[in-house]
């Protein structure tokens, strides 16, 4: 007989985490303490962000239906996970003794009813036939929220909760496979139902939780282990052989419910696999603490800081400072980053929203404030986290080649590159991130990004959890050679097939690339092959795009690049191939061996959602006298 009853000892006594669960009503705030500056700027953005939320709470009474959700200012909708924000309202309520996060953790838990299912399931929108799974998150949300603060409420809404998330336990442990979906479902199952299975006393969660966990080694790539999984369905391989890995999912989701698990059962061989695992993943963050998902398989919610539906990478990358203080710095930049990018109180998507007059989702908020609350909820687990150890990429020098996703990580003196010829496509569809041999990502210590992947078409993919692009135009921020013949649109960016090499003899990188041009089917507009050449210097970056001399004439290609600019840098073309973009940090200087032109577009700036940047499309043409064009980078 499975049992129904509340494990009324401390959760956080097995873990080390959190406050003891107590199950008497108490309005009495309880005094926080930040002994850190991690926990100080943890506990003014989450602060922050939940008065940004409440700003937009709907408040009708009147219309249940309606009353106590979130409605986003970008997508003038309901997102179904508005739920979610019940622990983070909860916690405030308990730390500031103000009415108002109480009457917001309420109400938007009172709303959840209209997407709650007679099953125990929580769907993602009101539409009962709408995805289910989504249920693992709203109950570690609830679970969290009513096993640190459950003693605020009233004893019936306590009681009610509690119920509620009785029917959710139930039905995760039902329908919980590692079959179910994309694996970041499975894997955060493997935390909720331990965690469950501890507030429960249900000795069946708690084996399904190890079951589950049982299946890590399984999913994880050789040689670097990353997880992989993130695609449909999720053990597909590309026709190169390599697994579907999504950067976003994985450092801000999948590895959360794994290593709080580990450390609940005291799992010393999982904690030392997970190690090994997020060392490879950390690879991919730049200096400025955003995570490099140029090339990931879910790309099209990639956003410059993470994954636009994820939660972040504070618990896990936090925790386990212990093991590896570069991680504790990874925690403390990407929290620094989403700071950077919050406008009006809610994450925007990318760092220049506010620049192009663009309205954050609402998503990313509800669901990243959730992390910074389990930051602090389990302060004693984050005392280490600090800026102390540089991470990888901010010490790079070199070469470093992935082989499971055929990308390779390029550093030289203040430059950071990323060139991608990964060939998993989402769901076997058109939903492309950077592949071609693509220069996916060009980063400069003193600018920051001047190129960044975005999908080469910007897809709905999800229309519930994406936006649709501004302006009314798509044009890729991905550098590339493109043409259009026939009426049809051609370009290296969908080339599965481009060969790469690359040379490094220590004061020059060089990477050579063979592509050839190709249309969304796969079709190749000739049997001419192009060449693109990426060489990285401490002073200078370069860039060399040929064509064959028997080209078609009719082509018409060119080389495009799409650098990142927001609307205040100041574009001077000094001359028809001479470029300068004045930026507050540094001077951009583009020169080439042809002359520079702007493609035209509706406004000065281009947008791409993925990964929420604006940029200047310059193009340089080939034309029969030109079959080489070469373009260079500097900045002072």
């Amino acid at each position: 007989m499975k049992r129904r009853r509340f494990h009324h000892l401390s959760l956080g006594a097995s873990l080390g985490l959190g406050l003891p669960y107590m199950s008497c009503a108490s309005q009495d705030k309880e005094e926080i303490q930040l002994t850190t500056e991690f926990e100080a700027l943890t506990y003014s953005l989450l602060k922050e962000w939940c008065d940004g939320m409440i700003k937009v709470q709907i408040d009708k009474p009147e219309d249940a239906t309606v009353h106590g959700a979130l409605l986003c200012p970008a997508c003038q909708k309901i997102h179904g996970r508005c739920m979610d924000a019940v622990y983070p309202f909860l916690y405030l309520a308990n730390h500031t003794g103000e009415k108002k996060y109480l009457d917001a953790a309420i109400n938007v838990m009172q709303w959840s009813e209209n997407v709650s299912k007679k099953d125990g399931s929580w769907t993602v929108m009101p539409n009962p036939k709408s995805w289910n799974g989504i249920t693992v998150f709203g109950a570690i949300a609830l679970g969290e929220a009513l096993h640190h603060h459950g003693h605020i409420l009233p004893l019936d809404i306590q009681k009610k909760w509690k119920l509620r998330l009785a029917k959710a336990a139930e039905f995760i442990h039902e329908n919980f496979t590692i079959e179910l979906s994309h694996i970041n479902y499975p894997f955060t199952a493997v935390y909720a139902l331990n965690l469950l299975g501890r507030m429960f006393d249900n000795e069946e969660y708690l084996a399904h939780s190890r079951e589950l966990a049982s299946e890590v080694p399984n999913w994880l790539t050789d040689p670097n282990k990353l997880i992989f999984g993130e695609n449909q369905p999720h053990d597909v391989h590309s026709d190169k052989g390599l697994p579907s890995v999504d950067l976003g999912y994985n450092v801000e989701e999948t590895l959360n419910g794994l290593v709080v698990y580990a450390f609940l059962e005291r799992d010393e061989e999982l904690l030392t696999l997970l190690t090994e695992s997020m060392e490879g993943h950390l690879e991919f963050m730049l200096p400025d603490g955003a995570w490099d998902n140029s090339w990931g398989t879910r790309q099209n919610k990639w956003s410059y800081w993470g994954s636009r539906t994820a939660d972040g990478c504070q618990p896990a990358f936090g925790m386990m400072a212990t093991r590896n203080a570069a991680f504790g710095t990874a925690a403390y930049l990407s929290t620094e980053l989403l700071k950077a990018c919050t406008v009006d109180g809610l994450i925007a998507g990318g760092i220049h929203y506010e620049s192009h007059g663009l309205q954050p989702c609402i998503h990313h908020t509800f669901c990243h404030t959730k992390s910074l609350a389990f930051v602090l909820d389990n302060a004693a687990q984050f005392k280490q986290v600090s800026k102390q150890k540089p991470i990888p990429r901010a010490i790079a020098n070199g070469v470093q080649h992935f082989p499971e996703i055929d990308v390779w990580l390029a550093a030289r003196g203040p430059w950071r590159a990323t060139v991608s010829s990964y060939d998993a496509v989402f769901k076997k569809k058109y939903s492309q991130a950077a592949t071609g041999g693509s220069l996916a990502v060009l980063w400069h210590d003193k600018v920051g990004p001047i190129f960044t992947a975005s999908m080469v078409e910007y897809l709905l993919v999800e229309p519930a959890n994406q936006q649709p692009q501004p302006d009314g135009e798509d044009i890729p921020l991905t550098p590339r050679i493109e043409c259009t013949k026939d009426g049809k649109w051609f370009s290296n960016l969908y080339d599965l097939k481009a060969k790469v090499n690359y040379n490094d003899d220590g004061e020059l990188i060089q990477f050579d690339v063979a592509t050839r041009l190709t249309d969304r089917e796969r079709n190749t507009s000739s049997e001419v092959w192009y060449k693109l050449q990426y060489t990285f210097q401490k002073n200078i970056t370069t860039l060399r795009a040929t064509k064959e001399a028997k080209a078609d004439k009719h082509e018409e290609a060119k080389l495009v690049l799409p650098i990142i600019s927001p609307a205040a840098d100041n574009v001077i073309f000094v001359t028809d191939d001479h470029v300068e973009i004045e930026k507050d940090s540094g001077k951009l200087i583009l020169r080439s061996n042809v002359p520079l032109s702007k493609l035209p577009t509706k406004k000065e700036r281009i947008f791409n959602m993925v990964p929420g940047m604006e940029a200047i499309p310059l193009v340089a043409f080939f034309s029969d006298e030109v079959n080489e064009i070469v373009c260079t980078i500097e900045i002072e």
